[in-house]
C-alpha cells in the first residue's frame, strides 16, 4: 500500500486526507489558496521537498472546478497579461526550487500577507489604485506571480492582492487570476516533472488526494456562488492572515 511505502498511517494520513479537502474546498471559494493551505498540513506528514510539487499537482486540479465557477466573466484579454509575466517568472521560480532554501521566500511572502491582510481589515473602504501601470505592471506582477507559482505552488496571492487594488466585480478579479493560476499550476507542475521533483512517491500521494481535492473544489465553488462580494472579500483576507501566520510560524519555529 502507497500509505506503508511512504510511512503514512494514522495522524499523518489524517492531515495528508485533511489537506487535500481543505485546499480543494479553499480554491473552490476564493480561487486559489491551495499551497498557503494545504502546506501548513502537509509540511507536518510529509517530507518537505514533496509539497511543492504535490501542491501544484492537486492545486491545478482544482482550479478546473473554480475555473468552470467563473466562466461567464472570463475576459483573456485582461489575463493576457498576467500570463504572459507568469511565463517569464515560472521557470526562474523551478530554478530556485532546486539551488535556493525556501526559508528566506517563504519568511517574505509570509510577512507581506500578514500585513497586507491586517491593512486591509483596518480599512473601512478597500484603497484602489484603478488602471495605474497599465498592462505592463499587470505583467510585472504576472511575473513575480509565476516565481512564486514555480518556487512554491504560490501563484495566486500576488496577483489576487494586485486586482483587488485594481477595484471591480468580485467575478471579473476571479475570472483574471484564476486561469492565470491554473496555467502556472499546469506549467510549474511540467517543470517540476522535468526538474525530477515529482517522484513515484510523490505520484503516489497525489491519486490518493485528487479525489478528495476535486470533491472539496465543487463545494468551495457551490458555495462561492451563495455568497456577496463583502463576504467573499472577508474570506479572502481571512484566508491570507491565517496563511501567512502558519508560514511565519513554518519558518521561525
Amino acid at each position: 500500500m502507497w500509505g506503508a511505502e511512504l510511512g503514512l498511517s494514522g495522524t499523518p494520513l489524517v492531515l495528508v486526507l485533511l489537506g487535500a479537502l481543505l485546499a480543494g474546498f479553499t480554491s473552490g471559494v476564493a480561487g486559489f489558496g491551495t499551497a498557503l493551505v494545504a502546506s501548513g498540513l502537509w509540511f507536518h506528514a510529509l517530507p518537505a521537498a514533496s509539497v511543492p510539487p504535490l501542491v501544484v499537482l492537486t492545486g491545478a486540479a482544482a482550479q478546473v472546478i473554480g475555473v468552470l465557477a467563473v466562466r461567464k466573466a472570463f475576459d483573456w484579454r485582461r489575463a493576457a497579461p498576467f500570463v504572459a509575466g507568469g511565463l517569464l517568472g515560472l521557470p526562474i521560480g523551478v530554478a530556485l526550487l532546486i539551488v535556493a532554501t525556501p526559508d528566506v521566500l517563504r519568511l517574505a511572502v509570509a510577512s507581506f500577507l500578514v500585513s497586507y491582510a491586517i491593512f486591509q481589515f483596518a480599512q473601512q473602504k478597500p484603497p484602489s489604485i484603478g488602471d495605474a501601470g497599465g498592462r505592463p505592471a499587470d505583467a510585472a506582477v504576472g511575473v513575480v506571480g509565476g516565481l512564486l507559482g514555480g518556487f512554491a505552488g504560490l501563484s495566486g496571492p500576488v496577483p489576487l492582492v494586485w486586482l483587488q487594488m485594481r477595484g471591480g466585480p468580485s467575478d471579473a478579479q476571479r475570472a483574471t487570476y484564476q486561469p492565470f493560476n491554473l496555467v502556472m499550476m499546469v506549467l510549474a507542475a511540467l517543470g517540476m516533472g522535468i526538474a525530477g521533483q515529482i517522484t513515484r512517491e510523490v505520484l503516489l500521494v497525489a491519486l490518493v488526494c485528487l479525489p478528495v481535492t476535486l470533491g472539496g473544489a465543487w463545494l468551495g465553488a457551490l458555495t462561492y456562488g451563495r455568497i456577496s462580494a463583502a463576504t467573499f472579500r472577508r474570506v479572502v483576507l481571512a484566508l491570507l492572515l491565517v496563511s501567512g501566520g502558519i508560514m511565519l510560524g513554518q519558518t521561525l519555529l
